[in-house]
């Protein structure tokens, strides 16, 4: 694109200064975009000196000039900016005006040309001499830190060569400064410390117009690359970058109108911080913007994403970069510190997304180290696996954690890889508990199921040596199920105290299966005992139902049951887990089973009763199971409960002792044969009464045989009359049947008859044996020594 003049007031005659012309006038030229490598020249010079028109031929600007015809007039009014055509580095020029316009170009200004007339060299009444003045006043209020060029030209020269006029000019220059009233700070300062001063002379324009473009174009020539080091601009101290250029010159402007001494340092670093931090907040806005920023954004809020501190290390580096290429001509101090703003503002943007980024590795590594876990604990010990996942796992979290890292900052993060640390051991803790609680309970179960049936049938059996033998038991079982669990619990390598309180606890178990079983039991004592006396009173030694023939001796039989029953007792009165002996079964003995005699009065019984306590002598409470009192209870209901039986057993056995004598008794008999002697002589004297008579005893023998009227009548009287009046006709119908057979068939050789003998009795009968059961409590069999009675056989 061609090298175009674009021009702006920048202040109007009234001193307003034009903020918008000036934004406008720097995008259209792009001053922003020369950094430091721009120039700024101002002109001053008396009304109507030619300065338009020097500016004009030498940058090619377009301000307007004055009308030789029309005579001298002011042409420019306020302050002016226009860039220079086609020279390097970008050279702004403007016009200035009065003491404030003087002080504002002197601030913004690189180059100062100073336009005066040939003639008006050596003259007291110059008219720049209070041009000079006013440059030289208010120069004492910039505190620059630089050198200004002051480019005298000298317009419309004389014959007198430039090498004559320059020293004249100088030595006014010299009086001028020393006139000048100076800060005490600045007293002897020499005029070299703030201006260089140059000198050149063109031709009239007017008169020689050729010579004057030619003058000019040489003195263009001298503004290329002016701010090179020797250049017309060469000191670069304390230039504003052009990207502040707008914001410093409206700041020269107010403090200038506040009528307040311009302090340029301080000015560059106000210009420095409010353009650096424009700039930062510009990167800002373009970094929240960014699309792949956006797209991180959005996905660690749901995953953890790889490579994402490297990918947003670059995007911050490319970030601060930009900032660095804008704003690297300003004040260093500032350009750093609001690098580091702007760095912290990226973070605190960044700093959520890492968080919730580190989040999301925390409970991805949680959950693979679950998952390993459990797969390591099928292979290995538990404590081995459990060291050996949760290293590998807090190793890849520190690589993930590594991969998230972001270049520009060291951000701490122990704090979640500590929570990650708690949440392993957390679980490995839940998982050892549940481990151990699962052991625990299978050896407990397997303790119970070795003790609980065992204890139950020594309870059962209830003799001297129960409890030794329980405690045996206990002792063995305990012992294998302890070394089980010890053995099991290894691969935990659990602290001393925790195992062993592992250990106690089983052992404890095993005492609390012992102890609950026999309160169990206690509780069914009466039962118990019930059971044990009617096993040991209807039966004998070899578990057969006892019979009571009348040979037992009963009362021994109840005494030995009973004994046994409160020997039961005894037993389940107490826990006796240690051998401290106690004197329950002897005290239950004397007072229970060896009663006192008959005759001791109620009173001397309450007196001198032992079971008239609620506690035994060196029993504790705790391992009290029945007191004595209860003892006492529990044998009073059960003496009543069993006092049927006995008294069952007692009649039983004396009918037994009737129905072995069911022939009449002897005095009955004599009395028969006295009384019967006539009918029996009438019966000697008629032999046909002997045949009558013996027929009938033979039909009798048949009935009695065939009806198996004995067998019938050792049930007693009763059943054998209900069972024979039901058999009775059967039984003469079929003898009489048998006789017409017999009669009607020729006789049997000697085979046939001993065939028929041979044959059971009860075959030829036709009829079988029929038990009846009599409704008491005892029931009569038959055998071969006579009837007998049997107590009945409980099921």
């Amino acid at each position: 694109m061609a090298d175009v003049c674009f021009s702006t007031q920048l202040i109007d005659g009234d001193g307003v200064f034009n903020v918008s012309g000036l934004e406008n006038f720097m995008k259209e030229v792009r001053l922003g975009e020369c950094g430091l490598s721009y120039a700024v020249v101002s002109i001053m010079g008396p009304q109507s000196s030619g300065k338009s028109t020097l500016l004009n031929h030498l940058f090619g600007t377009n301000f307007r000039e004055m009308d030789a015809f029309r005579g001298r007039s002011q042409t420019t009014k306020g302050i002016w900016l226009a860039k220079a055509q086609n020279i390097e580095p970008c050279t702004l020029d403007d016009t200035a005006f009065e003491k404030q316009s003087a002080l504002f170009a002197l601030a913004v200004s690189d180059i100062v040309l100073i336009n005066m007339w040939c003639h008006d060299i050596g003259r007291e009444q110059a008219a720049n001499k209070p041009l000079l003045k006013t440059v030289f006043q208010v120069m004492m209020r910039l505190f620059s830190p630089r050198k200004t060029t002051l480019l005298f030209v000298i317009r419309d020269k004389s014959r007198t060569p430039l090498e004559n006029l320059e020293p004249i000019l100088r030595e006014d220059i010299q009086k001028i400064w020393d006139a000048v009233p100076k800060p005490h700070a600045h007293k002897e300062t020499p005029l070299s410390e703030f201006f260089d001063v140059q000198v050149v002379a063109l031709s009239s324009y007017e008169e020689k117009e050729e010579l004057f473009k030619e003058q000019v174009s040489d003195l263009r020539d001298r503004f290329q690359h002016s701010i090179a080091p020797g250049g017309l601009a060469g000191d670069r101290r304390g230039v504003v970058p052009a990207s502040g250029f707008s914001f410093s010159s409206q700041q020269f402007w107010k403090v200038i109108k506040d009528n307040k001494d311009l302090d340029l340092p301080a000015h560059k670093v106000m210009v420095a911080t409010v353009r650096c931090e424009e700039i930062g907040n510009e990167k800002v806005a373009s970094f929240t913007a960014d699309e792949e920023w956006q797209q991180f954004e959005e996905a660690v809020q749901h995953d953890y994403v790889p490579g994402f501190g490297k990918k947003i290390s670059s995007l911050l580096d490319r970030c601060l970069s930009e900032y660095d290429m804008e704003a690297i001509y300003f004040d260093e101090g500032v350009r750093n510190s609001k690098r580091q703003q702007l760095e912290s503002k990226l973070l605190q943007l960044v700093s959520p997304a890492y968080q919730s980024l580190l989040g999301h590795l925390r409970t991805r590594t949680l959950e693979g180290f679950k998952e390993s876990f459990d797969k390591a604990l099928e292979k290995e010990g538990f404590a081995v696996a459990a060291r050996d996942c949760t290293q590998a796992f807090l190793e890849k979290f520190d690589k993930g954690s590594e991969d998230a890292a972001i270049q520009q900052v060291n951000w701490d993060t122990s704090k979640v890889k500590d929570k990650l640390k708690r949440d392993i051991e957390a679980h490995v803790a839940s998982v050892r508990a549940t481990k151990l609680s699962e052991l625990c309970a299978k050896y407990e179960a397997q303790l119970t199921k070795a003790l609980a049936e065992p204890v139950e049938a020594l309870l059962d059996s209830a003799s001297e040596d129960t409890w030794p033998a329980i405690r045996k038991l206990l002792q063995r079982e305990t012992k294998a199920a302890v070394l089980g669990l010890e053995s099991a619990v290894s691969v935990f390598e659990l602290d001393e105290a925790t195992e062993k309180e592992l250990l106690v606890k089983l052992e404890k178990h095993g005492r609390s299966v012992v102890e609950s079983k026999t309160k169990e039991e206690a509780g069914r004592v009466l039962i118990r005992m019930k059971d044990r006396f009617s096993t040991l009173f209807s039966r004998d030694s070899d578990s057969m139902p006892r019979v009571w023939t009348g040979k037992e001796d009963i009362k021994a039989i109840t005494k030995t049951a009973r004994s046994a029953s409160m020997k039961l007792l005894s037993t389940m009165a107490a826990i006796r887990l240690e051998e401290d002996g106690d004197n329950i079964e002897n005290t239950l003995s004397l007072a229970l089973v060896d009663a006192a005699k008959p005759g001791t009065t109620d009173r001397s019984i309450q007196s001198s009763d032992p079971l008239a306590s609620s506690s035994w002598e060196t029993v504790p409470e705790e391992k009290t199971l029945i007191t004595p009192v209860q003892c006492k209870n529990l044998w009073r209901q059960f003496k009543a409960e069993t006092e049927y039986t006995v008294t069952q057993a007692i009649a039983a056995q004396e009918a037994n002792k009737r129905n072995n004598n069911w022939l009449p008794p002897p005095w009955a008999l004599a009395a028969m044969a006295i009384l019967g002697f006539n009918e029996f002589m009438t019966l000697l004297r008629n032999p046909l009464y002997l045949l009558v008579i013996f027929v009938v005893y033979l039909v009798g023998k048949a009935i009695w045989v065939q009806s198996e009227i004995g067998r019938e009548f050792q049930h007693g009287f009763l059943p054998a009359m209900l069972s024979l009046s039901t058999k009775f006709v059967p039984t003469v119908m079929n003898i009489l049947k048998r006789l017409a057979d017999e009669g009607q068939r020729p006789a049997a050789g000697p085979e046939r008859q001993r065939e028929m003998e041979l044959q059971p009795k009860s075959t030829r009968n036709g009829s079988s044996y029929s038990n009846v059961t009599s409704a008491g409590s005892s029931s009569v069999t038959t055998s071969e020594i006579g009837p007998e009675y049997s107590s009945p056989v409980p099921q």
